[in-house]
């Protein structure tokens, strides 16, 4: 795969490393997808005495203090508002459907929602991605806009580059002006959504692959859409978000060697 470099010309040719190899798994994938979402999702649950902290036992035996033997009442659990003498006041309480009584079956906090996934399967998984990264067919899938000349790998300069203006005006020579455009437009989401901090539906856009922490890990972030990941943090949900395989992947010539080298994700 040829070499370009920040102008967007062509410098050498680079051989892929064999993890390009792996052959397409979108079952593999989405399932390696589902389990870092399982594994990301918070515990969450109602309070254990919610809608039991008052007392609401009553009696329906003869001669029971506070009892209602005779009432003309119904079995639902009550609390005593008011008492004249023998005579109570009672409203619903505790029994669901009463009102501050507790939840039927409420989402409980203990739950535990993480999976697992064998080694083997995971890594294979990632490989099955990072080869679907240079299928144009499965990134047009995707509505990504790329340039003509797509798939080719980026100079290593791009990693010391200190400024998103900088970053933008770089993506744009390469032909990726389009899929920045594409990628900052965003839509008010429909439902209680946007009161739950997600208020805005947004693109997902290029993922930026480099070899180790530099400052294009700042500047490149603040791009609508843009990711930026080291090469050996790299997963299945960053390379196929929403378990879709293809994302739109520049990956810079050091993050290449850095994986035919470390032998990363290899069998």
């Amino acid at each position: 795969m040829k070499v370009v470099d920040l102008e967007g010309k062509k410098v050498k040719e680079v051989k892929l490393p064999k993890q390009f190899n792996e052959s397409y798994h979108p079952n593999l994938i989405k399932r390696a997808v589902l389990v870092i979402q399982s594994n990301k999702r918070q515990p969450y649950g109602a309070k254990p005495r919610a809608g039991l902290r008052y007392s609401s036992t009553l009696s329906k035996r003869r001669k029971r203090y506070k009892g209602v033997y005779g009432k003309g009442m119904s079995r639902i659990p009550r609390k005593v508002i008011w008492r004249r003498g023998m005579q109570f006041g009672y409203v619903g309480a505790t029994a669901p459907g009463t009102r501050g009584g507790r939840k039927a079956h409420p989402p409980k906090a203990e739950k535990d929602f993480s999976k697992k996934i064998n080694v083997k399967e995971r890594r294979k998984a990632i490989r099955s991605a990072l080869a679907a990264t240079l299928n144009i067919e499965l990134i047009k899938k995707r509505n990504h806009q790329i340039p003509i000349e797509f798939p080719f790998i980026i100079d290593d300069k791009i990693e010391t580059m200190a400024k998103t203006k900088d970053v933008k005006e770089i993506l744009n020579k390469l032909g990726f002006e389009k899929e920045l455009k594409r990628c900052e437009k965003k839509k008010v989401r429909a439902g209680k959504g946007k009161t739950r901090g997600r208020k805005y539906r947004k693109k997902t856009g290029p993922l930026i692959v480099v070899s180790k922490n530099c400052k294009l890990m700042k500047s490149a972030i603040n791009l609508p859409g843009v990711d930026i990941v080291d090469i050996k943090n790299i997963n299945t949900e960053l390379l196929a978000p929403g378990t879709h395989a293809g994302r739109l992947t520049l990956y810079t010539e050091s993050a290449i060697i850095k994986l035919e080298k470390d032998k990363l994700f290899a069998k």
